[in-house]
């Protein structure tokens, strides 16, 4: 198993150094990626900065930021978080919606096996026709998106970690579905007396083009001479929203009540969409409250005629962390973020974190 995360080290760093040429900013190429929803963060905890703890991700809230940071789960971890977007309702078929499920356990020493599923739901949409164009008269459907997840992280040493995830991604409608795989990696590096300064790279979404099929890539029509016949659509293959994360982060720490300070910074660069520069903080005192808040800036983001994301920018959130057990070695932790969106509502994620 070390041979094995050895090398996967050497590929993301490998990758990470060839970013440049990989990920070339292409503008012909945005928004033409398929499962696009492996770009939201489920998590209430790591989206409340925006995502950017790629060096410093710990939990379940790592299978977005980094799955290296699996790795520091001590016993067992379980993660729910609904995640309301942009002004939808709670629940996957009444409005826009994110539910996800996250479970860790700690296997030895060193290794921590890991999984979750996050399935979005869009509400019901009106069923539209070229004959019958008006919303409302032919019904509605409910499209989901799912992905599932089963991860291992391993501790190499007490300063370098590594993590593997593998993801089956599934988005359907009554009549039509497509299924994917991919793939992520990453490591975290970390140094200092009390390890307070950490490094960071993930490489997301790596893997396969997928493309829909079913009967609802078919239709019926008439042709000159009368005669009825069914025409079958193409097909055709969308590519994986791929990313590469590169993030840095440091611990102020202080001893009266047992205060830290955590600053971050995170560059993110998309295949399919603009790349992105991330800063956030990070506040925990007594290890009870923690206050997050970060901006993600892209080109264009304060131009609303031209900017190429929903997000303007600004994320926060806090947790609540309440321990219980005989000796207070297990808690449970209440979190909350925020992610703003302009003209849209902001969306909201509330979350549980059990760790027993």
């Amino acid at each position: 198993m070390k041979r094995i995360l050895s090398i996967l080290t050497v590929m993301v760093l490998t990758a990470s150094l060839s970013a440049p040429s990989v990920f070339a900013g292409n503008d012909n190429r945005r928004g033409t990626a398929g499962a696009t929803e492996l770009l939201i963060n489920p998590w209430a905890r790591s989206s409340s900065w925006g995502g950017i703890n790629t060096s410093c991700a710990r939990g379940i809230d790592a299978f977005f930021s980094n799955i290296a940071g699996l790795s520091f789960v001590e016993k067992t971890e379980f993660v729910y978080t609904n995640t309301i977007l942009y002004g939808g309702r709670s629940g996957l078929r009444s409005g826009a919606s994110v539910n996800a499920f996250g479970l860790a356990i700690r296997l030895g020493d060193a290794g921590v096996l890991g999984a979750y599923v996050m399935a979005m739901g869009c509400g019901d949409l009106p069923i539209t026709t070229e004959n019958s164009p008006e919303p409302g008269s032919n019904g509605t459907f409910s499209p989901t998106l799912m992905n599932l997840n089963v991860a291992f992280s391993y501790s190499f040493t007490n300063s370098i970690h590594g993590g593997a995830n593998i993801k089956v991604i599934t988005e359907s409608t009554d009549d039509i579905g497509a299924t994917g795989v991919a793939i992520d990696a990453g490591i975290q590096y970390q140094t200092g007396e009390n390890d307070e300064l950490k490094f960071g790279i993930s490489l997301k979404n790596i893997g396969p083009a997928l493309s829909f099929s079913g009967t609802g890539m078919a239709f019926t029509t008439v042709n000159e001479s009368g005669n009825s016949m069914t025409v079958e659509l193409r097909e055709s293959e969308m590519e994986l929203p791929t990313c590469l994360n590169i993030g840095v982060s440091y611990d102020f720490l202080f001893e009266k009540w047992n205060q830290r300070l955590t600053a971050a910074a995170n560059f993110t660069s998309n295949a399919f969409l603009r790349d992105n520069f991330g800063i956030g903080f990070e506040y925990s005192l007594l290890d009870r409250f923690q206050a997050r808040a970060g901006y993600v800036y892209q080109t264009d983001i304060f131009d609303s005629d031209n900017r190429t994301t929903a997000n303007t920018g600004i994320h926060a959130g806090a947790s609540v962390l309440f321990p219980f057990g005989k000796d207070g070695d297990k808690n449970l932790s209440l979190d909350y973020s925020y992610r703003s969106a302009g003209n849209l509502k902001g969306s909201h994620s509330i979350g549980a974190t059990f760790k027993f």
